[in-house]
């Protein structure tokens, strides 16, 4: 993606989008409605050395689930890490109805316990058609961290300052979790479908010869088979089977491993290639750790 424009500072992000200097060097709340639309900012793709929480006060028929409708219609959150580019147009930040950002420099939380486990809300790795939606109730507990933030970081920052500060970002990070477990179990009947559609996709990659020409399959190629990301997908299959994509799939390679050892006279190594495996030793290796024996012991043991 060519012309990224890249923030490296919540400086420079103010000033980009044409907001007062920040109270806060390394954390900001902004409200979209305080930001200028000029035609410079919003050709632009940008890419910010932060972390953003994008909250919208409606939502919008463009960020919908695939075909399906919104569980709520109050409000709508976007996750982005650092680095991740996206274009201003799909902000929609010009709103004047309530929307506001929440910015967190990764040096900010870098040496605290929170710091070592951001990775853990995988929701900054969704795409933006699977954003978080909304209740009122919800939607309120938000405003009240969010205006936690605001008035810790606009008092004279004093050694209580950062702790306080990042105990209320880990608390909306950890409703947000909450709210996307709410929104996964809402959409039961949907994820179920979606499940199929996995098992569909991982018996059709292998009746087409597709894992003699691509290997494996990768949760991030299922993630844009099925059109979502590959941290959506996983983190769906997580709370809908107990499993994870990246299990289902070894646990699916697995089971075409045993018929193919008991139905064939094809070498271990044989098997392992048809299965996508560059090296046997790789495949070994995996069906010793999932089944508790070598495929060799397998097949003598059945």
């Amino acid at each position: 993606m060519k012309n990224i424009h890249r923030l490296k500072t919540i400086s420079q992000a103010h000033k980009f989008m044409g907001l007062d200097k920040p109270k806060h060097p390394l954390v900001s709340v902004f409200y979209h409605e305080n930001m200028y639309s000029n035609k410079e900012m919003i050709e632009k793709n940008v890419a910010a050395d932060m972390y953003l929480i994008i909250y919208k006060m409606h939502s919008d028929a463009s960020f919908g689930y695939g075909r399906n409708t919104y569980d709520f219609q109050e409000g709508t959150m976007m996750f982005l890490k650092p680095g991740q580019v996206i274009s201003i147009p799909e902000w929609e930040f010009n709103d004047s109805d309530g929307g506001w950002s929440l910015m967190v420099h990764p040096d900010f939380i870098r040496k605290s316990p929170l710091g070592e486990h951001m990775d853990d809300y995988s929701f900054f790795s969704y795409d933006v058609h699977e954003a978080l939606h909304l209740s009122e109730d919800e939607k309120q507990i938000m405003a009240d961290l969010r205006d936690k933030i605001i008035k810790e970081y606009s008092l004279n920052i004093d050694k209580h300052s950062q702790k306080l500060i990042i105990g209320s970002i880990e608390q909306m990070l950890d409703y947000c979790t909450r709210f996307y477990d709410r929104q996964f179990y809402t959409r039961e009947n949907l994820n179920k479908d979606l499940v199929s559609k996995f098992e569909h996709l991982l018996k059709k990659y292998y009746s087409t010869g597709m894992a003699l020409k691509q290997g494996v399959p990768t949760v991030k190629y299922c993630g844009n088979e099925l059109n979502m990301s590959g941290n959506y997908l996983s983190d769906l299959l997580k709370k809908e089977t107990g499993r994870n994509a990246q299990d289902h799939i070894h646990y699916f390679v697995i089971e075409q491993a045993k018929s193919k050892l008991l139905n064939s006279s094809d070498t271990v190594s044989e098997i392992a290639f048809d299965l996508g495996f560059e090296y046997s030793q790789y495949f070994s290796r995996l069906f010793k750790k999932k089944t508790g024996v070598t495929p060799a012991e397998y097949r003598n043991v059945n």
